[in-house]
């Protein structure tokens, strides 16, 4: 069976060609894919500014952010999957048996890890079909539409980086949350979801008051040169007791030992990786702060899955996708995408 499949070449060198799709593995599925969304991570690899992409070692199909629908399956399934079964999968795809996923490591320390999206050898999202193995995918409630199954990796980033690597978030925390994009706007609903009270810090008007409808209780704006003083004016001096980094911002990574009250727990999500920032670390010291890093997520794509099912009435996830266009306007989207980033919140593709 031949089917359309997008294909990254390199820097702006994205292609739409008609492939033969493999003969299933006993191990994998396939699927029809319904949507997939663009990341930023998308993005920065379609302009040439990241190297998570690796078009360097062969062209690769993108998309880690999808929703589809089984349509085969390979002679040797163990789980519970059939066909008909709406579906979404993993990003960070850890093989299992090398000697730090033995050891229960993340799925980044895998030594033979592989990227949904993201290489030759792990196809995303971004095409009519694609071919993944079973242990990477998982089923969403039938009610629920594959642009709502293309959130759940977004999501679960968010999420895991509250709840990931124990940690946690309740009632009694101010929560300040430095972005807001998708990443940002997940975890905002998730500390929301707690009771806690949620201060977003971007410097987009729009996102600010978007994050208004997505649980933030505050928002400020970091481009006038006040936030260490808003946020302590708004917490009575006290600053954050969890402070999220969303972003991979320079100043918003360097704000938050500001911004912390005394034994924070401060969760980096937001990509800097080949950045040195300066931070003022001493703080680290006399305020007791406990840093966590969040690379990928570990077991956390069906708790997301049963998370979302379990707010999505309280939450608008329909209004998070600013932007549609069907595949075979795959070059457009990507335009909107890189060239309309403020506006462009979620740009998703629809087959």
């Amino acid at each position: 069976m031949k089917a359309k499949i997008a294909f990254m070449y390199g820097p702006h060198d994205l292609r739409v060609e008609e492939v033969e799709i493999p003969e299933l593995k006993p191990d994998q599925v396939l699927i029809k894919i319904g949507a997939c969304g663009i990341c930023g991570s998308d993005v920065e690899c379609f302009e040439g500014n990241s190297g998570e992409g690796r078009y360097d070692i062969g062209p690769y199909t993108p998309g880690h952010e999808w929703g589809g629908q089984i349509v085969g399956l390979g002679n040797a399934i163990r789980g519970e999957l059939k066909i008909g079964d709406k579906v979404t999968g993993d990003c960070v795809m850890a093989c299992g048996v090398c000697r730090n996923c033995k050891e229960g490591l993340m799925p980044s320390a895998c030594l033979n890890m592989r990227e949904a999206g993201f290489r030759p050898d792990s196809p995303g999202g971004m095409g009519e079909y694609m071919v993944i193995e079973e242990q990477y995918v998982h089923r969403i409630p039938d009610n629920w539409t594959f642009q709502d199954g293309a959130w759940v990796e977004t999501f679960s980033i968010g999420y895991f980086g509250i709840w990931g690597n124990g940690g946690y978030v309740d009632a009694s925390d101010t929560v300040i949350i430095f972005g807001a994009g998708p990443v940002g706007l997940s975890a905002c609903m998730v500390a929301k979801t707690s009771g806690a009270r949620v201060i977003i810090v971007d410097p987009v008007k729009k996102r600010r008051v978007r994050a208004l409808k997505y649980g933030a209780d505050c928002m400020i704006d970091p481009s006038c040169g006040k936030t260490t003083e808003e946020i302590m004016d708004i917490t009575a001096g006290s600053g954050g007791s969890l402070c999220v980094e969303a972003s991979g911002s320079n100043a918003a990574i360097a704000s938050l030992f500001d911004v912390s009250g005394h034994s924070a727990r401060i969760r980096l999500i937001g990509h800097s990786i080949g950045r040195k920032v300066p931070v003022e670390i001493g703080k680290t010291i006399w305020k007791t702060l406990t840093i966590t890093g969040s690379g990928g997520t570990k077991n956390f794509a069906q708790r997301t899955i049963r998370f979302m099912a379990a707010i999505k009435n309280h939450y608008d996830f329909k209004g998070l996708n600013t932007h549609y266009f069907t595949f075979p306007k795959i070059h457009e989207a990507f335009d909107t995408a890189s060239h309309n980033k403020e506006e462009a919140l979620k740009v998703m593709l629809t087959f």
